[in-house]
């Protein structure tokens, strides 16, 4: 998602559960930043109430009873032996941003990470699957007026290819030419960003996969442990109604018909696999093995 594409607010007293997954040796754990329901004209255009509706399975997870979107914006801790990678980093408070629910914000995100176990020192790497707005926000936080980098202690890893476009165009970046300086600017300057490939190998367990269309350096993580395998998303896939149309595009994505061809092969690869798909944007239970369903695919959770 970016800032222009949800008119999803949080609900502060709804306490967003803690997911975990186990692979292998790497364990997953999903912290929340918010959750919301959106018309999903601001998203995906396509995906009509009349049309999602017509898809039974996404009841009661991932649409409500009135066919609207149900979405998070989470990011991802990933425990690899000796390693712990943040995988996206959200929105982030304080930012202004021209989209009014997710402007200077004010959430418990932080307090949360720690509560789970993941004090800001602890992390070692910042992975962005790309750099939209509710990718990079918690890079930074505002410390005495200025925006510092939020964990300190880790390297922040960013696709050449993504970094270098919006850079040159900061003007159209994500939106919002504030969102590369108060997000992305900070941590390169402080010397702790480093540019990947869109095939980067993290450790022995995680790796990057590309996934291009949605930007033109989006990639998607691969973690491999003893025989287990699961893919976290990024955002080539926003909601689980386009594993059953794979052409309804994102109002965001940059290249369409790429995105559209990367869902379609995404799809065909992950059917009937035993892949553990944790997406990015889902609503809980965020998680689950894409199977076929005739002429399409679903997600089984």
């Amino acid at each position: 998602m970016d800032q222009a594409t949800t008119t999803g607010k949080p609900a502060p007293e709804a306490k967003a559960p803690l997911l975990k997954w186990r692979v292998g040796d790497v364990t997953v754990t999903r912290i929340v930043e918010l959750d919301a329901i959106i018309d999903s004209k601001f998203i995906l255009p396509q995906a009509t109430p009349e049309a999602v509706l017509d898809i039974p399975w996404l009841r009661p997870h991932f649409v409500d009873d009135d066919g609207r979107l149900k979405l998070s914006v989470h990011a991802l801790v990933v425990e690899a032996p000796g390693r712990r990678i943040l995988v996206d980093t959200c929105i982030g408070n304080d930012k202004p941003r021209a989209f009014q629910a997710w402007n200077m914000m004010q959430t418990r995100f932080l307090e949360d990470l720690e509560t789970a176990g993941f004090a800001r020192e602890s992390i070692d790497a910042v992975l962005c699957t790309h750099l939209h707005v509710d990718h990079v926000g918690w890079n930074t936080m505002l410390v005495d007026g200025r925006w510092v980098p939020t964990f300190p202690k880790a390297r922040y890893l960013m696709g050449r290819t993504e970094f270098d476009y919006w850079r040159s165009a900061p003007e159209t970046g994500a939106g919002e030419p504030v969102v590369f300086q108060d997000s992305v600017q900070p941590v390169f300057d402080a010397g702790l960003v480093d540019l990947v490939e869109t095939d980067h190998v993290v450790c022995d367990e995680v790796s990057l996969t590309p996934t291009l269309g949605h930007t033109p350096g989006h990639v998607s993580v691969r973690i491999r442990s003893r025989g287990e395998e699961a893919l976290i998303t990024g955002d080539f896939i926003h909601h689980p109604c386009q594993m059953v149309h794979p052409e309804w595009a994102a109002s965001a994505d940059c290249d369409p018909d790429q995105s559209i061809r990367t869902r379609e092969d995404a799809f065909a690869g992950l059917a009937g696999t035993p892949t553990l798909v944790i997406g990015t944007h889902f609503a809980a239970p965020t998680a689950g093995r894409v199977v076929r369903d005739g002429e399409a695919y679903r997600l089984e959770v």
